[in-house]
């Protein structure tokens, strides 16, 4: 599915109340002052009241409100940031993961390789707002959230939501709901009910959306000291910028398509980068109606994606924390990447100040795995060099892998580290930055899936653009099906993947 981008289609997905399109654009009516989500169940205004905005802080700078009604800013984010690898994409990315609060617009601006005023050009040419227009939305939208699902006091929530001020806080809250934060509050709230010392949000996803699959998967990988899984909840630490975290996800109990996040933050900054971060890990942003689309059509993944709707690619929170990951899983068991991984942890991951159940250790930063001592770890001679290699192309910027890293320009740099080759360089992409036009040249368990379905790589390579990603789940659902809810009904043995 691609967005609307002419008054008539859009205008089209409103009268419809088509929530396919919502978190794709916002509808502004002109009579009211207010802007809605598309499939806001209010009567559908007359096509020449309305205008519409790709972003909630577009629709904010133009002087409108958010909708009490359908909560615009409680949707999924738009999955375009997640397709589109141009700078102003890559910019939505880092200023969802918090790059404005940590570093200001020149900040994002230089990560990006441009001057503030290019990038603010190019920001505002296609977004009709500026990066801190952008940044101070999200503010809001966060700030919202943990005004009506927690009991946190307000200054807290001012500082979470990563306001410089009081003031700021309440005068943004009033301009963009309408209402000061007390009235917000005094509305029911709608999260699960929290554990003392712990943040409880509902983070919402486009349907269908198989959380428990998603989980599933996750938790077939979890290294003991920084993930657990208990069957039903993940829980991993979280590196943050001012501190470790560490995050509960669990199914949503009213079986929607949500997953209860439990977060625990050693300073409440960095909460909104918590919760992106979380986002991303989860693929809660995609759009499962265009991927289906396509993949569907095809005969030969017909099958596996009518058994399984809306599947997701499981990604990670931290970019460099996968490429360590998968250099450690290259030709070896998901069980030995483990064991691999939770040695490595044990050697070089930064202790937390306490336990928090199994959990012990944050995954070790480049700057600490560049200076540690493997030996202990257990790795053959090249792989540890690998290792150090690449961590010192992390902290030497040789090699970026941030939300707003160049994709094209990250598998080149992988690649010029010795012993990284095509297939550990795709994986990265795959789950590390999230593309999802993503083929694994040479993985043995895909090639044994298309056997199966009397296809080879070079047609999957092509037929399956621009969701190669979201293929590659299906085929390793075949091949590896315990790492699956719903497997596909013919499985193969499972060979290095799913990595």
């Amino acid at each position: 599915m691609t967005t609307p981008t002419d008054h008539e289609h859009r205008y089209r997905a409103v009268a419809g109340r088509d929530a396919r399109f919502d978190g794709w654009f916002v509808t502004a009516v002109r009579t009211t002052g207010i802007y809605c989500r598309p499939s806001c169940p209010a009567r559908t205004p007359k096509s020449s009241n309305v205008s519409f905005f790709s972003t909630a802080a577009g629709a904010q700078a133009a002087g409108y409100r958010a909708c009490r009604r359908c909560r615009p800013d409680a949707v999924p984010g738009s999955p375009e940031w997640d397709v589109r690898a141009d700078v102003v994409a890559r910019a939505m990315r880092l200023i969802a993961d918090g790059e404005v609060e940590r570093s200001g617009v020149p900040g994002v601006a230089r990560r990006l390789g441009y001057s503030e005023r290019q990038l603010h050009r190019l920001v505002v040419g296609e977004l009709g707002v500026g990066p801190l227009a952008l940044a101070r939305a999200q503010r809001a939208q966060t700030a919202r959230l943990l005004i009506e699902t927690t009991d946190l006091p307000m200054a807290d929530v001012a500082f979470a939501a990563g306001f410089a001020s009081i003031r700021q806080f309440n005068d943004t809250v009033r301009e963009v709901f309408a209402s000061t934060p007390t009235e917000l509050r005094r509305r029911p709230a709608t999260a699960p009910g929290g554990t003392p010392g712990w943040l409880t949000l509902r983070l919402a996803a486009r349907a269908p959306y198989d959380a428990a699959e998603v989980l599933l998967f996750l938790g077939a990988h979890a290294v003991p000291g920084l993930e657990e899984w208990d069957g039903v909840t993940f829980s991993r630490v979280l590196d943050l910028p001012h501190g470790p975290g560490v995050v509960r996800l669990s199914p949503a109990p009213d079986g929607g398509a949500a997953v209860v996040a439990r977060l625990q933050v050693a300073q409440l900054r960095d909460l909104g980068t918590a919760v992106s971060r979380c986002r991303r890990m989860l693929d809660l942003d995609a759009d499962p109606v265009a991927v289906d689309a396509v993949l569907g059509a095809d005969p030969a993944l017909a099958g596996l994606v009518a058994g399984a709707p809306g599947r997701r690619v499981p990604g990670s929170p931290d970019g460099p924390e996968l490429a360590v990951r998968a250099v450690l899983g290259q030709q070896v068991s998901v069980a030995g990447a483990r064991t691999l991984t939770a040695r490595l942890l044990a050697a070089a991951g930064a202790p937390l100040p306490a336990p928090v159940g199994t959990l012990t250790h944050a995954f070790p930063r480049p700057e600490a795995l560049a200076a540690a001592d493997l030996g202990a770890v257990g790795l053959t001679g090249a792989r540890r060099a690998t290792v150090h290699a690449l961590a010192a192309a992390l902290v030497g910027g040789d090699v970026a892998l941030d939300p707003g890293a160049d994709r094209d320009a990250a598998a080149r740099a992988l690649l010029a580290v010795r012993g990284i080759g095509p297939w550990t360089a795709a994986l990265v992409a795959l789950r590390g930055l999230a593309d999802p036009d993503v083929w694994l040249p040479g993985d043995l368990a895909l090639r044994r899936s298309l056997a199966t379905l009397g296809s080879t790589d070079i047609e999957a390579a092509g037929r399956w653009r621009p969701w190669r990603s979201y293929a590659v789940m299906h085929l390793w659902a075949l091949a590896a099906p315990s790492f699956f809810t719903r497997p596909a009904a013919a499985a193969v043995p499972p060979e290095r993947s799913a990595s």
